[in-house]
């Protein structure tokens, strides 16, 4: 441990691998260690910490506990000693490039927060002339502010605060970091890159032989603030749908998700966006599962015309179930569960209308307000050219919708339908983009382009 603590600071002391002939002319470690007497007493502190640690048996536990705590620290000395050598060597280089710049008032304390707590450098400010506009050369090299958060710490924020209130986030930066984060910053930090993560575009997938896709809706709690000039004040409280889409190729084993707040007219773009996103092309065909609502249905028609021919929909085996279902109730009471079994089979070898004569023996007279026996029959007469389970079956395709509906719970309802969030329509709708960027393991790649942006 030891020696990897002297790696780091060497990182920091050293700003490139000198040659042969540079070293000869360039201090020792040893006397760059001897002008930073902190960093040699935070090390002195870590070797009688590991001597200490064999000479009592401490467990790996305890050494490990002890260890994290004197690495925070070092890494703070060690962040602070750099801030203290860049920001002249910052001011020196701003100067050299433009002679009009100078000296500007006394120095300002400057302090950041950091994954190794809060960062303090007295920083020199400086002027293009007499009158000119305020330069800070240091903040504008180390990318930092005033009061800001660094980059590390905010993808920790934004990592706990996508997947837990963020109340809990804060506690779990104070857990794993030592660091205290305001409420405030956690969701600020949170919505501020779940607004930009929803720029990050779909990567190509290979092109997919067979797509399998679906859209649903899942409830969301919204507040909507009042109309008059106190927003505050006669907010109200609702849900509203979220409509989640997921697609993949057939011998892909995970899905490309994507979700919106808008309608399912508009989200029809975002089902089209995903299905291009899990290998769609103008060679695949497509295998759509969803509920039967026509809003869907009517999305699924307009975004995927063009694949006419080779795009069929299928309703949701387990929603037909569902209403045969209620249907049972009315018609075979005693003996429900055989009955069901019976229809269901009769489906499963597209002998739809079967069940259709079945249900029509068995209608409710008209006056009867919402017949079960009717309303099923109705459902499955509106829909008999999407039960094609047969012809799914033979080619090896679900006839089940159950990849969209887990979709919305580990993507949508673990975050965003916690207890006691209540979200914005804005703020709902930037959670969704976060929330499918995790899914979609494009994680990584945002904190990648948005490092280099």
């Amino acid at each position: 441990m030891y020696f990897s603590v002297l790696c780091i600071i060497k990182q920091f002391v050293k700003t490139k691998l000198p040659n042969s002939n540079q070293r000869k002319n360039e201090p020792s470690l040893d006397e760059r260690f001897a002008s930073r007497p902190h960093l040699c007493r935070r090390l002195l502190m870590i070797a009688d910490m590991i001597d200490q640690a064999v000479a009592e048996g401490w467990t790996a536990h305890e050494a490990e506990a002890r260890a994290i705590e004197q690495i925070r620290k070092l890494g703070n000395e060690v962040l602070s000693d750099w801030a203290q050598k860049a920001e002249p060597d910052a001011r020196r280089q701003a100067q050299a490039e433009n002679a009009k710049l100078i000296t500007y008032g006394k120095k300002k304390l400057l302090t950041w927060h950091s994954t190794y707590g809060d960062i303090c450098v007295a920083e020199q400010c400086l002027r293009r002339g007499r009158r000119g506009e305020q330069v800070r050369p240091f903040c504008e090299r180390a990318q930092i502010s005033h009061r800001a958060y660094s980059l590390p710490l905010q993808r920790a924020l934004v990592d706990f605060g996508s997947d837990e209130s963020f109340f809990d986030a804060t506690k779990k930066v104070r857990e794993h970091y030592g660091v205290e984060v305001p409420l405030s910053a956690a969701r600020q930090h949170t919505l501020t890159h779940a607004k930009a993560i929803g720029a990050l575009e779909h990567q190509a997938a290979p092109p997919a032989k067979v797509v399998i896709t679906g859209m649903d809706g899942s409830l969301i709690p919204i507040v909507e603030s009042g109309a008059g000039e106190d927003k505050r004040k006669d907010k109200t409280l609702g849900w509203k749908q979220a409509n989640l889409c997921c697609a993949r190729s057939a011998n892909a084993v995970e899905c490309v998700y994507g979700a919106t707040m808008a309608s399912v007219k508009i989200a029809g773009l975002t089902w089209r966006e995903v299905a291009l996103g899990g290998g769609l092309r103008s060679t695949s065909s497509v295998h759509a599962l969803a509920d039967g609502a026509d809003a869907i249905f009517n999305a699924f028609t307009e975004q995927f015309a063009l694949e006419e021919g080779k795009a069929k929909f299928t309703v949701d085996f387990y929603h037909v179930g569902e209403h045969l279902g209620e249907a049972a109730d009315s018609i075979a009471p005693a003996r429900k569960k055989e009955w069901l079994h019976e229809q269901k089979g009769l489906l499963l070898e597209n002998k739809v209308g079967a069940v259709l004569k079945t249900l029509e023996a068995n209608f409710e007279p008209l006056e009867q307000k919402e017949p079960p026996v009717r309303g099923t029959h109705h459902y499955l007469e509106k829909r008999k050219d999407n039960l094609d389970y047969a012809g799914a079956r033979a080619a090896g395709l679900p006839i089940g919708s159950g990849e969209v509906e887990s979709g919305h719970r580990h993507v949508i309802q673990q975050r965003l339908k916690i207890a006691g969030a209540w979200w914005t329509l804005q703020n709902a709708e930037v959670m969704l983009q976060l929330r499918t960027t995790r899914a979609n393991h494009d994680w990584n790649r945002y904190w990648t382009e948005f490092v280099k942006n």
